[in-house]
Parts: C-alpha cells; structure tokens; sequence
C-alpha cells in the first residue's frame, strides 16, 4: 500500500492549488457537485468560497432561472465588451440603442453596468431622472415610448459621488438589475460594461447563460495597445462560451471639422481592425473615425445619423445597426 503524505505536505500541495485556482475564473474550478462548493478541499483560500457557501444555503430557484424567467421576454440581449477603457464602449452602446429604437415595432433596453463609472445617463440626454418602483419591479427611465433605460447614475442623488464598492456589492446590484427591472417585452436589450474581464463580467455570463444571449460586439481603437486588451476580452469570450458578433473599431483616422479631412492619428501598426478580425476569424461590423461632432451629438442624447446624414460616421454607425439586425 501507499504510504500516505505527511499533512505538512499536503497542506503546501493544497496552498499552491488554491493560489493556481485563485487566477482563473471561478467556473473552470468549482467542484462538479453543487453541493461540494464551497466546501470542498480546493475551495479553501478562493475568495469566492463564502459566495458560495451562502448560495449552497440558499433554497427556491436559482439566481440564473430567476434572471431567465425576469427576462423570458426579451428576444435579444447583446453585450457591448473591451478590455480597453476609453475607447467609446459607451458611444456604441448609446448609439446601437438609438439606431435599433428607430425601426418600426421594435421595443428597445439598454442596461448600463459600469457601476463606478456611469455615463449612458449623460449620453441619452436624460440625466436628472430617478427610477420609480412598481408591483413588478423598478420602472426604467424612458428615452423614447419603445427606448427604456437602466443605469445607476439614476439611483445616486449627488452626481459627483464616486460609488466605492467591492465585488459582491457590485454582483448585488447587477442581480437587482436583472432580476428586478420592469423591462417588459423587449426584442433588444443592449447592456454597456466596464472594461476588463473581472467580476461585473463574470457575473453577467453566469446569470445570463439561461437566457437569450446572442453574444458580444467588442470596440478597440487601432493601435496596438488597444489590440492587447482587446485580445484579451476575445479570450475572455472564448473561455465563457459568449459568441463574438463582431468588431467595431473607434477612432479610425481624425476628420477635421474644417476641412473634412481624414487623417490617422492612431497608427494600425499591426493591422487594426483589419488584422485582428483576420486573426481570430472575426467580423469587422463598423470603423468609426474620431470625429467631434459625434461627441457633440453623443452628450445630448441625439442619434447621429440623425443629426448629421449623410456623413462617412453616420453610415457606419447604420452599418453597425444594420449588422446587428441581420443576427
């Protein structure tokens, strides 16, 4: 028979798995057996083991049904992605939303779940609205009949308080988000995230993979320092089975609002938009330029083909829209 290891030693073999597992998304380590989480050998020292401790407790539906019987209504919900902060997640999102509430019969949401940095309130125009509650849940603001909206910037009274919150409040809320918003029929729901890959979006996907989720529209601009993030966001979709509809690339190339002029500001050194959809099979959905008019028009809420027809921004924002439609 096999002697049996010295408890020193497993103790050590078990501290270097919990600090392997620590790195990975929770999903590819938890125990098989749901009743296990939390509890297990390999659970000890992973962050999450209280999360699951007190979900193990828990009885009635899971959060993942409650969040797919909250949204049985809604036929599409797209995630708007980037590894990259600052490269127009937000405008897209904005934008899609708008373009999308502009097609007849077709009933719009857009959920904003950059907790510490809201900013669709101020890109829909509607920024000094607070949410209502009903029998049914919370009443989301309404930018037009069919375009309803969600976002904590309506829940803080004082703007310019920064929210200072921990994973698991952050998780609370995205669940009070899914879970308890009266969004009714809707045949798109547009969600803006934050960027990275860590908690706001590791709790999407795992409270919406019973639901109607079509996939990702990831947005880099095209320098290579945007590309490695992004890089990782397309990983970060592969890993949590999340189809990637496609790639929109922001700020390709500067049009002067004096003379109409396009120039590249960024640099595709390695390809840009181009490259990196050729390197993982991907579609190219739009490529925007850096244009100011588009901020000008994003801050008052306003659909930019609408304001502005006609332009090289305005049809590519159509085309994003129209490739949306086509999924």
């Amino acid at each position: 028979m096999e002697s049996e290891q010295p408890s020193s030693e497993k103790d050590n073999k078990n501290e270097k798995e919990n600090k392997d597992n620590i790195t990975k998304p929770p999903q590819e380590n938890c125990p098989k057996d749901p009743k296990e989480k939390g509890s297990a050998p390999k659970c000890q020292g992973c962050p999450y083991r209280q999360q699951c401790l007190q979900a193990a407790k828990q009885t009635g539906p899971s959060i993942e049904e409650q969040v797919k019987k909250k949204l049985e209504n809604i036929k599409n919900i797209i995630l708007v992605l980037s590894g990259k902060g600052g490269v127009g997640k937000s405008t897209i999102a904005s934008q899609l939303a708008l373009g999308l509430s502009k097609k007849e019969n077709l009933q719009i949401g857009l959920l904003d779940v950059d907790i510490c940095g809201p900013s669709i309130p101020r890109m829909m125009g509607i920024e000094s609205e607070e949410i209502k509650q009903s029998p049914q849940g919370m009443v989301p603001v309404y930018k037009e009949q069919n375009l309803a909206i969600m976002s904590i910037g309506y829940l803080i009274k004082d703007k310019k308080t920064a929210v200072i919150w921990r994973g698991p409040r952050k998780n609370g809320l995205i669940k009070e988000f899914l879970c308890n918003t009266n969004w009714d029929k809707l045949d798109y729901l547009i969600i803006d995230t934050p960027p990275g890959t860590s908690d706001e979006h590791l709790t999407l996907v795992q409270y919406l993979k019973l639901s109607n989720i079509k996939g990702a529209i990831i947005v880099t601009t095209p320098q290579e320092i945007s590309l490695l993030d992004v890089r990782k966001e397309i990983s970060f979709c592969e890993k949590t089975n999340v189809k990637v509809i496609g790639i929109v690339e922001n700020m390709a190339g500067f049009i002067c609002p004096h003379c109409n002029k396009k120039t590249d500001i960024f640099e595709a050194n390695t390809g840009g938009g181009d490259g990196l959809c050729k390197e993982f099979n991907l579609n190219l959905i739009g490529r925007l330029p850096l244009e100011p008019k588009i901020l000008q028009s994003s801050e008052k809420g306003n659909y930019f083909p609408d304001s502005f027809p006609g332009t090289e921004t305005s049809k590519e924002i159509e085309k994003i829209v129209e490739n949306v439609l086509k999924i």
